[in-house]
Formats: C-alpha cells, structure tokens, sequence
C-alpha cells in the first residue's frame, strides 16, 4: 500500500529534519490560488521565488472556482490571516484542459458511484474542465473579484507558468 511507503518516508524524514516553530501567518502576506498538477510539487514556489511560511496556497483542479470552496480559503487567508494580494497561477499543459468527462464518469461508475447520482451534476462544470488555460485564470481572477464577501479593494492578480521552463506571464495586473 501507498501508505506504507510514505509512513516509511516519513520516518526517515523525521529522523533527518531539524524542525523549528513556524508562525502560520504568510510573511509575504500574499495567498495563492493553483493547481494541484503534481509537476508544480518543488516547482513553483522556487519560480516564484518564495519559501515556506511566505504563502497561503490553495490547490484545486485547475485553479477553477467550482462551487464556495477557494472563495472560503481565499476568505479565510485575506480576513483571517493578513493576505493583501491574491495571485491566481495557472499552468500550460493544464490535465483539467478539455478534461474528458465520459472517461471520468465511466470511471465512477467502475468505482462504484452509482449513474443516477452522477447524473444530478454537470459533470463537466462539477469536474472543473476548462477549454483554455489563460481564459480560466481571468475568469478566476474575475470570480474572485466579483464576490460580494470579498472587498473591492483586494488586488488579485492572474498569472500563467510555463509547466516546463517556470517562466511567468502575467494576465492581470491587480
């Protein structure tokens, strides 16, 4: 089992690690909002130039907005806990791009989800596929703005990373 491995893991990182007390509070006050793309794990945080205890970040499929969730985090790190700036970082190459919704309900239904519970959702908006990488940020970035539980004055920015050289490009600027 996959757990054995990283309780195995975790063993050998403890016994080398030399832990210190960190505070919860982003020292960059800023809150990022990404993918969960495994390719991003020590990726993007040394493209962006910070370190641990510098960012909130909230992963999710493809950096969408599907239902309260990212909004109650992006919430969560602005009023609680001092975020000013959120960046919304997408990637090229996205898995979430024209994410093949027959494939993930077969899936299910080979899990064990039963069809008429599948059939109650837009799988494809409950899924989060998007069709363009740079579209989905800026309308990211808009969902966020546009809340009416986040402040007027917050700045969000929307970003692009190359999956495979780490450069950025920036799609909108506070």
């Amino acid at each position: 089992m996959i757990i054995d491995k990283v309780l195995e893991n975790n063993q050998n990182f403890v016994e080398n690690f030399e832990g210190e007390e960190l505070g919860h509070l982003p020292k960059m006050n800023l809150c990022i909002v990404t993918c969960m793309d495994t390719r991003l794990t020590n990726f993007l945080e040394p493209a962006l130039g910070i370190d641990r205890e510098d960012a909130k970040i909230i992963r999710n499929a493809g950096n969408t907005i599907v239902g309260e969730d990212v909004i109650r985090s992006v919430a969560a790190a602005v009023y609680s806990l001092g975020c000013e700036e959120v960046m919304v970082i997408g990637h090229t190459n996205c898995g979430m791009k024209n994410a093949n919704v027959d494939k993930i309900k077969s899936s299910m239904i080979e899990k064990g989800v039963p069809e008429e519970e599948i059939n109650k959702v837009d799988l494809s908006k409950w899924i989060g596929s998007i069709e363009d990488e740079e579209i989905n940020v800026i309308e990211t970035v808009k969902k966020i703005k546009e809340h009416p539980l986040i402040a007027d004055g917050i700045i969000v920015h929307g970003l692009i990373v190359d999956i495979v050289t780490g450069e950025l490009k920036v799609l909108v600027k506070g």
